[in-house]
């Protein structure tokens, strides 16, 4: 796998890029911009349900590192996704009941990527993680996981709400993390589950919220009223771990 995150620019490049399978995390497109190549270029990110992002020409300049754009720039992932399937593949091979974590519009790298890191450490068998209003797997995220991205899959799901409905019908269940929630001592987080957790200005969005089937607080007794994403990941996944007698 590589191992920096990729900047592709100039149309030819990006144009190969996607026909070679790489995985493209966004496009930025020069606005306004239609001729045949740009068009191409723009089938083949529907087709790959990619993120694209119309900007100017002032953007795209400061963004460039070659000067030759061509109105086109795509960052392309540094590690591959895995997917759903391969998550409960690892947990059926374990025989283990799956235990995923789910993260909701985490935007910065950091956060992921130590997420990513209590994932492996933790036993779970992959993370989640939406294709928009999210960050993706970058050079900083991977140097951030600690190698554990080489270990733990992450998948990219178009929409966490059905994935988490999707996993539902499979015998799955799911707990998200919000302060308003039960405290997690007095929940039953043994079996097939998901953690999910959102961001941190945000929390966990209502909708995914309302897919869930259990709502957890961590008991909190200082002066501020909450914990980084990463960290409260981190303290929900050992109580899952505790319950599990693992």
């Amino acid at each position: 796998m590589e191992t920096e995150e990729l900047k592709i620019e100039g149309r030819n490049a990006v144009l190969e890029a996607f026909r070679s399978g790489k995985t493209i995390d966004k496009l930025f497109v020069l606005e306004g911009c239609k001729d045949g190549p740009v068009q191409t270029i723009l089938r083949e990110a529907k087709k790959r349900d990619t993120i694209v992002n119309f900007v100017a020409k002032e953007r795209l300049d400061q963004f460039s590192q070659t000067g030759r754009h061509q109105g086109v720039i795509a960052l392309a992932a540094a590690y591959a996704y895995g997917t759903v399937e391969d998550m409960l593949k690892i947990s059926e091979e374990k025989g283990e009941p799956p235990f995923l974590i789910l993260l909701d519009n985490i935007e910065d790298p950091h956060n992921l990527g130590a997420i990513i890191r209590t994932a492996n450490l933790s036993g779970a068998h992959g993370v989640i993680i939406p294709k928009r209003r999210a960050v993706g797997l970058t050079a900083v995220v991977a140097k951030t996981s600690a190698g554990a991205v080489n270990y733990t899959p992450v998948a990219k799901v178009t929409n966490l709400s059905n994935t988490i409905a999707e996993l539902k019908d499979k015998g799955m269940w799911f707990v998200c993390a919000d302060m308003g929630g039960t405290p997690m001592y007095d929940l039953d987080l043994k079996g097939p589950i998901g953690l999910v957790i959102g961001s941190e200005g945000e929390g966990v969005s209502p909708l995914v919220k309302k897919n869930c089937d259990f709502v957890a607080s961590i008991p909190m007794k200082g002066d501020i009223d909450s914990l980084n994403a990463s960290v409260a990941a981190g303290v929900l996944a050992y109580e899952i771990v505790r319950q599990r007698g693992v």
